[in-house]
């Protein structure tokens, strides 16, 4: 459980970066986003979730 929280709360860590560092630029990113079809940004968290699951299996093995 201790190790689900250190990592739970590294993802917090590395996902509030950009918000905090980049305020204005994210904004303009997320508007970018927004004009991206759907399909294309599910298989893009697709892919990220796919990759996630490839490095977490490497990072336990």
């Amino acid at each position: 459980m201790k190790f689900f929280l250190c990592v739970l709360g590294l993802v917090f860590i590395i996902e509030g970066l950009p918000y905090f560092a980049f305020p204005e630029k994210l904004k303009i990113y997320l508007v970018k986003m927004a004009e991206i079809p759907a399909a294309h940004l599910r298989w893009m968290g697709l892919l990220a979730m796919v990759l996630g699951l490839i490095l977490v299996y490497a990072g336990r093995s």
